[in-house]
């Protein structure tokens, strides 16, 4: 049987994952050591200076050292300075890193049972490889490409912990909407299930209609009607934008980055490198092992590089819109420019102008 740990170390790039995950394992050892209220102490982790790292390096070690009668759990909390940041960067702070790590390598879990949880953490410095090594270790929300992956679970587990689940497509939609707000994440679900009702899968349409854009994207209805060239349904989304007091410049964003992606997905399937499948866009993977690496100053998710999108978005869009011509699509640039220098010019009569925008574009489909 393997020794025990010292200590148990939760880590991850999300603080909300982070903290509801040490929530838990601290109620657990708690439990475990049959520590009272009294027996148990948090120690804010949060620092924005070096002063406020010394202060709280210094009272969980006054923690760690106090002794109890009975079991004593300590929960170093919330800690930020392991990132790759200003305050976690300052040399004062990588000395007080050093004082952190002594202090848990003393530590007797017979008489102390101590829980560190951290989110951001810069993994590629020593401490972090100390702690995966030394510690009762977890990875909260995932890292780099099992990112997407640990969102859907997040997902998919809140689910079924309040006995709700997801219809095909339903997951993917909401991670496209919201993005890697977990907290939004947890909120929706439990939204969407209370919408659906018991025993019912929250369904895709459930998404559309109830979940907010809050992602980078665009889920605006006016870009949906504008892709699909239905122009009685567009003016139709405008009228309903703009009655709500809407303004023209969310929509503009919305119809230039549904453009300029399909510019890029139009490319792909006229050149060969992509195609309409069953499922979607075909030959993703290929092509971005391709051509990805020529988006330079484009690796964040941006309309500017196709690659950086959510696949199942791209097959979305692909799949179920009307696909412009190319020249239609170069088209549409051009119109959106005139459309807003129009609205520079007609600051009052925005919904006119974006009116006249969707009948030139549409009106002789």
């Amino acid at each position: 049987m393997a020794p025990a740990k010292n200590f148990t170390f939760i880590c991850g790039p999300d603080d909300f994952l982070v903290g509801r995950l040490g929530k838990d394992r601290f109620a657990k050892m708690a439990e475990e050591a049959g520590a009272d209220e009294f027996a148990r102490e948090v120690i804010n982790g949060f620092a924005a200076n070096v002063g406020e790292v010394e202060t709280a390096v210094n009272s969980f070690r006054e923690a760690v050292q106090t002794m109890s009668m009975f079991g004593r759990v300590v929960w170093l909390k919330d800690v930020n300075f392991l990132a790759d940041t200003v305050t976690g960067r300052a040399e004062s702070t990588l000395k007080l890193v050093e004082d952190l790590q002594q202090i848990l390598e003393s530590v007797n879990p017979d008489d102390t049972a101590v829980l560190v949880t951290a989110a951001p953490v810069d993994r590629r410095r020593s401490f972090p490889r100390w702690c995966e090594k030394n510690a009762d270790f977890a990875l909260a929300g995932g890292d780099g490409d099992n990112a997407s992956e640990a969102l859907a679970g997040v997902v998919l587990a809140e689910a079924k912990a309040i006995g709700a689940t997801f219809a095909p497509g339903a997951v993917e939609l909401l991670l496209a909407k919201v993005g890697a707000n977990t907290r939004l994440l947890v909120e929706e679900t439990h939204k969407l299930a209370a919408y659906a009702g018991d025993g019912a899968a929250i369904a895709e349409a459930d998404v559309a209609e109830l979940t907010p854009n809050v992602a980078e994207g665009d889920f605006f209805e006016a870009a949906e009607a504008f892709f699909s060239g239905d122009l009685k349904w567009t003016l139709g989304a405008l009228h309903r934008h703009f009655f709500g007091g809407g303004d023209a410049r969310p929509v503009i964003s919305a119809l230039q980055n549904r453009n300029r992606i399909l510019l890029q997905v139009r490319a792909l399937l006229d050149s060969g490198e992509a195609r309409l499948g069953p499922r979607g866009l075909d030959g993703i993977p290929r092509a971005a092992a391709e051509h990805a690496a020529k988006f330079t100053g484009a690796t964040e998710k941006s309309s500017f590089n196709l690659f950086s999108q959510n696949p199942w978005y791209l097959g979305k869009l692909a799949g179920n819109a009307k696909l412009p011509t190319l020249r239609r699509l170069i088209d549409n640039q051009q119109e959106l420019i005139v459309a807003f220098e129009e609205i520079i010019r007609r600051p009052h009569e925005q919904e006119e102008v974006l009116r006249e925008f969707a009948v030139r574009c549409l009106g002789a489909a």
